[in-house]
């Protein structure tokens, strides 16, 4: 499982760097200073709308940095009525969906079609995968409206991405170990899991809501075009693709980190990082996509004869990573396009 690096979006990590001077003396006393009647009073001196305002600018600004050599390209989702644009995104998904079954699905199952079993099976681990993210969802609104964006932001972003990472992995490996027949502690430490990417993720709501939506819409589409690909593919076809892939989850990984260990005056190599961690992510994980669908059908198989047990709750955990990494990118890229108008 290490595609759980990528979970972490960084473009949040950049914009910690970039947090309004104002704030700044309250992380260094924080940190610093045994006197906690000076942290109370520095924080009393800066509302709390001024620094929400500024953190939300200060976040939206991490989405910029590359903006400027994209300038001056037309944007045709952005132009004509509403029922223009649900046109070209219903043209968009339906396209993709093509191109990919055209593409990557000449060779079809043998067997004539998947069997009760493996579509219950996938159906299954598709579900909770939608009740995951869902979760994520909820959790992460409740998060942002109570402020712990904010909280999240002024920490530092190396104690935020250990954390993280701690949490993420704790609750992982224990619904991986839990029994399914436990059902009670699955999937209470299933939930903990979630709740565990919605605080990371809880920072990505300074964005509009509108924008989320079409990101959303955007990976489900490109997300639903690659499972129906690899269910619907030769059995075991693309299983291969495993050792590939955590290699190129490797290599993203490192490029995400460059922003909090290069200096500002590496420019072009922040700039090859970002996209690396942008496009070759949204590669990388398109791929897990495909590979994880596969592998849910193999496991599905074994279970049925009786070589495994049925767990679909650490199936749908590799999904929803992968949801996660190619809605984080989709957002970024949103965003830059937004902004060249």
């Amino acid at each position: 499982m290490a595609t759980f690096v990528l979970r972490r979006p960084f473009a949040i990590t950049s914009a910690l760097k970039q947090l309004p001077k104002a704030t700044s003396p309250v992380t260094r006393t924080f940190h610093s200073s045994p006197v906690k009647q000076q942290l109370f009073t520095q924080r009393s001196n800066i509302p709390i709308t001024t620094a929400l305002s500024k953190s939300r600018s200060t976040f939206q600004n991490a989405f910029r940095r590359y903006d400027s050599s994209y300038q001056g390209i037309p944007n045709p989702a952005a132009a004509g009525t509403l029922g223009q644009r649900l046109l070209y995104g219903g043209a968009i998904i339906g396209g993709t969906i093509i191109a990919a079954n055209l593409l990557f699905n000449r060779e079809t199952r043998e067997d004539g079609g998947m069997p009760p079993f493996e579509r219950s099976y996938l159906n299954d681990t598709f579900l909770h995968t939608g009740l995951g993210v869902g979760i994520i969802g909820v959790a992460a609104s409740a998060l942002h409206r109570s402020g712990w964006s904010l909280r999240l932001m002024t920490a530092n972003p190396w104690v935020v991405i250990g954390c993280s990472l701690a949490a993420s992995l704790g609750t992982m490996y224990a619904t991986f170990s839990t029994h399914p027949d436990n059902y009670l502690q699955k999937y209470a430490l299933w939930t903990g899991f979630n709740v565990a990417q919605a605080a990371v993720l809880a920072p990505l709501l300074f964005m509009q809501p509108a924008l989320l939506a079409r990101a959303g819409l955007y990976t489900v589409a490109m997300m639903g075009s690659i499972a129906f690909v690899g269910a619907t593919a030769k059995q075991e076809k693309y299983l291969y693709l495993g050792g590939p892939l955590l290699a190129g989850v490797a290599l993203v990984a490192v490029s995400g980190f460059a922003p909090l260990v290069l200096p500002a005056t590496a420019a072009r190599t922040l700039m090859w990082s970002e996209r690396i961690w942008l496009y070759g992510g949204l590669a990388v994980f398109g791929g897990f996509t495909l590979y994880d669908t596969q592998k849910v059908l193999h496991h599905a198989r074994m279970a049925e004869r009786g070589l495994a047990r049925k767990d679909v709750v650490n199936e749908s955990i590799s999904l929803e990573l992968d949801f996660l990494n190619i809605f984080i990118r989709m957002v970024q890229i949103l965003g830059m396009q937004q902004r060249r108008k």
